[in-house]
């Protein structure tokens, strides 16, 4: 069974990685996001939240639209401009914008679409 969104459209979803190793998985959901660290993840030693308004735990975070956190990694401003007119992405697409321009971001955190490629580091 696929997941759709509000609109019909399939849901998307993203692979959250910390330092190039996947933690867990943001997904579309209606009315907002959810965002749930992997098993995987959990059972690491060396385990780290990806944000302290985030702790570790099994049960998924859910919030309306992006969770604070996610939202934070967005561009603003001339990068915002620069980035939906590029990618023909609409400035209130707040989850495409994260698919779209988070898997390079400044700092440890990645955003990848589900379905795309990138190398380990």
């Amino acid at each position: 069974m696929t997941r759709r969104t509000a609109r019909g459209a399939r849901a998307r979803e993203g692979i959250v990685r910390l330092d190039g190793v996947p933690v867990g998985r943001i997904r579309e959901v209606e009315g907002g996001t959810s965002f749930v660290y992997d098993a995987e993840w959990l059972a690491r030693a060396d385990a780290a939240p990806v944000s302290l308004t985030m702790p570790l735990r099994s049960e998924p975070y859910v919030s309306r639209g992006l969770h604070p956190f996610f939202e934070n990694l967005l561009p603003e401003g001339w990068l915002l401009e620069i980035a939906t007119t590029k990618l023909k992405i609409p400035k209130d697409d707040a989850f495409g914008l994260l698919l779209g321009t988070c898997a390079d971001c400044i700092g440890a955190v990645e955003i990848l679409r589900v379905g795309a490629s990138r190398r380990r580091r």
